[in-house]
């Protein structure tokens, strides 16, 4: 017995995944793989087709074949049994019996696949022995993680004792040039001060008149070294009370974790007359958010791999007597786009009018909180497109190597069709001992150090910097696949779909309900590879 392949293909051809046991081209596996389907009669029991050369031995598993390439020459029986052992595994590993699923568990599904058959020939195991062997544990793994993490825990208490270090210093100095204060009074005060921030609201801690103007706010901020929310006291007399002010040597210590990547909450004082209240949700009875979210795959020399957009339009409602409603729209008219209404909307009414009602016309709208941003999802739609002029941001990466350096272009051109903001353009850098030297940028940059990226931002791209946009930076000697993938985020108030809330329709008769409509255009996955 001679297994050539195991593949994995779905009923319309598409391989999905396929394992080669001997020495063989590509051009031939995708050949045989290719030729198959059209091998595959309808009505037929047997489970097997032969060629000139080789035989197809295949088991379907729901919309997919499960698929043996074997010689002529090999034992049918044990190919069935190969086969049927084959499709355990993939029932075992792959928790849907879909594309999806296959494609998310195909190594797992490929160590498997290895374990059962060596060099084209059959392996004496059984599942649970294959599980065993692929779940197999390495105690040199085991320990390095082990000393990994001991390592990690044991900064993290450095970094713990050396912020409780800090706060007692401050506090130290602070009591030390006050002076005086711990004399006061009769008793002893036993509460520490890296769990208490005191504060003064009455005539200062010197005048004679006892701690009654003192307040206590329990706030353990000796426990968290990299930062705590801003207090939400007021600012104490100017003169009075007690200061916790950053000595120089809290800033370098704080300076040092920031260059290692950390993120660093600063303990902010609010200023006087600084506002402190969230901003207010919209106060509108019915709101309707439309979203389209866009997940783009450019190639680094030109053209795109893929291009689609995905939008939704939302309701929300505050009061329920404003339930009875239906949502007149306007569209682009483009064909491109292919709509699709909720189940519960009257499909005839979208389609002949433009009109979301329920099929129900006595059944309200759901209504919802005013902070429930997410509302109640009304029609939904999408567009794919291979046209190059539809992508909203091109980026081009040239990097070149002379001497010991890598000399790295980038640009960007914008379409017309859309004013980008908050524009960042994430480029992946090698391992760097510090930041690169960027010689030329419109706009701002920002060097992650833990994650080794270079991030690229632009607050608007609108008329004035649409044409092109450029960043230059040197890095040591590197090759140009390591400047790939780029990743893109970036956001518009503009649609693809240019759809448009015209009317709102109260069935009950009576003035239109006041009504607000929000759009937006994000990227979900844009990328340069």
């Amino acid at each position: 017995m001679v297994v050539l392949a195991a593949s994995i293909v779905s009923k319309s051809g598409k391989v999905l995944l396929s394992r080669q046991f001997v020495d063989m081209t590509r051009i031939r596996i995708e050949g045989l793989l290719a030729a198959f389907p059209k091998l595959v009669g309808t009505g037929k029991q047997h489970t097997y087709v032969e060629t000139e050369n080789v035989r197809y031995v295949y088991q379907p598993i729901e919309a997919l074949y499960l698929l043996l390439v074997t010689n002529k020459q090999s034992n049918i029986l044990e190919d069935l049994e190969t086969l049927r052992l084959l499709s355990k595994l993939v029932t075992e590993y792959s928790y849907s019996l879909d594309e999806e699923g296959i494609g998310k568990t195909a190594f797992e599904l490929i160590f498997a696949f290895d374990e059962v058959i060596c060099l084209g020939h059959k392996e004496n195991v059984t599942v649970a022995q294959v599980k065993q062997y692929c779940e197999m544990e390495s105690h040199e793994e085991k320990l390095h993680k082990l000393v990994l993490q001991s390592k990690i825990n044991e900064t993290k208490d450095v970094m713990k004792r050396k912020a409780s270090e800090i706060d007692k210093s401050k506090i130290d100095k602070n009591r030390s040039d006050k002076g005086g204060f711990m004399s006061m009074g009769s008793g002893r005060i036993e509460t520490s001060f890296s769990e208490l921030s005191i504060s003064s609201s009455g005539s200062g801690f010197g005048s004679g008149s006892g701690f009654g103007g003192i307040t206590t706010d329990i706030d353990a901020f000796s426990t968290k070294p990299k930062g705590r929310q801003p207090s939400a006291a007021t600012a104490p007399p100017k003169g009075f009370g007690m200061q916790l002010g950053k000595s120089q040597k809290t800033n370098q210590f704080l300076e040092s974790l920031k260059a290692e990547g950390e993120l660093i909450v600063e303990d902010l004082q609010p200023k006087v007359g600084q506002s402190r209240v969230a901003a207010a949700p919209p106060t509108d009875p019915i709101t309707l958010t439309a979203e389209e979210k866009l997940n783009v795959t450019l190639k680094r020399d030109g053209g795109i791999s893929n291009f689609d957009v995905q939008g939704t339009l939302s309701l929300q409602i505050l009061n329920q007597e404003d339930g009875l409603i239906q949502v007149q729209i306007e569209t682009g008219g483009n064909p491109g786009i292919l709509f699709k209404t909720h189940p519960n909307m009257n499909k005839e009414l979208f389609s002949n009018d433009n009109i979301l009602g329920l099929k129900d016309p006595n059944r309200p709208f759901p209504t919802g909180p005013a902070g429930d941003a997410a509302g109640v999802g009304l029609l939904k739609w999408r567009m794919q497109s291979a046209d190059e002029s539809m992508v909203p941001l091109s980026i081009n990466c040239w990097p070149s190597v002379s001497g010991n350096e890598t000399y790295v272009s980038i640009e960007y051109e914008a379409s017309a069709m859309f004013d980008l903001r908050n524009v960042v353009i994430s480029v992946p850098l090698p391992a760097l001992r510090e930041a690169p030297n960027v010689r030329q940028i419109d706009g701002e940059w920002r060097y992650d150090s833990r994650n080794s990226i270079l991030e690229w931002s632009i607050l608007l791209i609108d008329n004035s910097n649409r044409s092109s946009g450029s960043m230059e930076f040197v890095v040591p000697p590197a090759d140009s696949s390591v400047f790939f993938p780029i990743s893109v985020r970036f956001s518009a108030t503009s649609l693809y779909s240019d759809l448009k809330v015209v009317n709102i329709i109260p069935l009950r008769g009576g003035a239109t309900p006041k009504f607000s409509q929000r759009t937006n255009l994000s990227t979900e996955n844009y990328q340069v590879v």
